[in-house]
């Protein structure tokens, strides 16, 4: 269940941060999710606020800002599906519909970059998609029948009907907008571990913007890249202090950046995953769960740690700075 976390009155940071998301056109709002509570800073992290209590009851594993309409956050949880607020986290209202009978836990959000409305869901129970912006859902898992937990989904941002399924039996690629999957573990997973039920897990599949055929996985046994669509991978960053990968972030501006983040801490590469060095100046811990890139300035990063709270780069991962969930004084007082 990961670990007990305390926000009290005079603003000690909450220890693991589950899930961060940052406004897409103003910096200054983040929303982030502990094991908790979910939080949002209106000053880039200056003052945080806690969000409406009705989500206190449930563990929200993700979070997810609508692009086109920013005031809009999906939260995924553990224990009741998908919560959605319209006016910036004051109030949620489940979206649950065709979904909660299925899967308690929700992994992931992504948005089709043509219609916001259009939703994909990673869950425990595979993938699910929405037309309406939450309201019904409805199952996406045709070719995937063997898988049970769908990690992480992503899709294509040139050709929004192509997406991609990190699970904990491999990858699996749509060309029909998840109406159909194929799996594609050649060099990632062999065929016989797979069907030995000790499947290494996919926890993040990531494209890179600039050449959408390249893609990076990251998973519980080290970090994979492809140069064509999945049809074969290849490993990378054997040098990484540890093989547990758990995030990954791809910089949309400069070819060949990438940053993941695990067990050992932040690394960082300049030529596309051939070489890595250690980021983590400044940080307390390197137990790293998540890593955000803000959409505005991607030398503005995020890091969310299993043991010491939030860290921010403004550096491309040089230095960390500790950004504590300092609350509000009006909240403050009311805790």
């Amino acid at each position: 269940m990961g670990f007990l976390l305390i926000l009290t009155a005079c603003g000690k940071s909450s220890d693991t941060i589950v899930s961060i998301a940052v406004h897409p056109t103003n910096p200054r709002i983040v929303y982030v999710a502990t094991n908790e509570s979910v939080y949002k800073t209106r000053d880039g992290g200056g003052t945080w606020e806690r969000m409406a209590t009705n989500l206190s009851t449930y563990r929200v594993l993700s979070l997810a800002v609508d692009p086109r309409h920013p005031a809009t956050i999906y939260a995924g949880t553990m224990f009741d599906a998908v919560y959605k607020s319209p006016d910036g986290g004051q109030r949620w209202i489940a979206h649950n519909a065709g979904l909660k009978e299925h899967v308690s836990v929700v992994n992931q959000f992504v948005f089709d970059p043509r219609d916001t409305e259009s939703i994909y869901t990673a869950t425990t129970v595979g993938v699910f998609h929405s037309t309406d912006g939450g309201r019904l859902w409805n199952e996406r898992m045709a070719g995937m029948k063997e898988v049970h937990i769908v990690v992480t989904v992503t899709l294509d941002p040139d050709n929004p009907h192509i997406l991609y399924a990190g699970t904990t039996g491999g990858a699996y690629r749509s060309e029909d907008g998840a109406n159909t999957w194929k799996k594609i573990n050649d060099g990632l997973i062999p065929a016989e571990i797979l069907d030995a039920s000790l499947a290494l897990g996919v926890n993040m599949i990531v494209i890179d913007p600039r050449a959408t055929n390249t893609i990076y996985a990251a998973t519980t046994k080290g970090l994979f890249k492809t140069l064509n669509r999945g049809e074969s991978w290849a490993r990378i960053g054997q040098t990484l202090g540890d093989q547990y990968v758990s995030s990954l972030v791809v910089d949309p501006s400069r070819s060949g950046v990438v940053y993941v983040g695990g067990r050992a801490g932040v690394f960082k590469s300049a030529d596309g995953g051939a070489s890595w060095s250690a980021a983590n100046a400044g940080l307390e811990t390197l137990n790293i769960r998540t890593i955000a890139m803000s959409p505005l300035d991607p030398d503005t990063l995020y890091a969310g740690t299993n043991g010491s709270g939030l860290y921010r780069s403004t550096d491309g991962a040089t230095t960390w700075t500790r950004v504590p969930l300092t609350l509000a004084p009006a909240e403050g007082r009311a805790h």
